[in-house]
């Protein structure tokens, strides 16, 4: 497996939630829950378990009197999503130059 491939990531949860954190700056917590689909406690879960292995950072608030989560992926939580994706896109083209023969096998 490549290096860069990273299991923790992969879950598929996590995977969402940091593609989807990728190209932002700070999320709240209902966009990210409604974006991936998800519930509220499961959504809690992963960030929580990203928060715990440095990937993720977790901010709390209040914003007109309503309370506020917001998350964003730490600069290692970036790095180590950039790794992930190109093991996968690595991984998606050496199947893709497989000769055929090998593919329907």
């Amino acid at each position: 497996m490549d290096a860069g491939f990273d299991e923790f990531l992969h879950v598929p949860a996590r995977l969402s939630i940091v593609a989807l954190l990728a190209p932002a700056d700070w999320a709240e917590f209902a966009f990210v829950r409604d974006a991936v689909g998800t519930s509220d406690s499961a959504l809690s879960k992963q960030i929580t378990a990203l928060a715990n292995a440095g990937y993720a950072e977790v901010r709390k608030g209040r914003d007109g009197g309503v309370r506020r989560t917001h998350v964003r992926l730490t600069p290692q939580g970036r790095e180590a999503f950039a790794r992930h994706a190109a093991a996968l896109e690595a991984i998606v083209a050496a199947a893709r130059s497989a000769p055929a023969a090998d593919r329907n096998s």
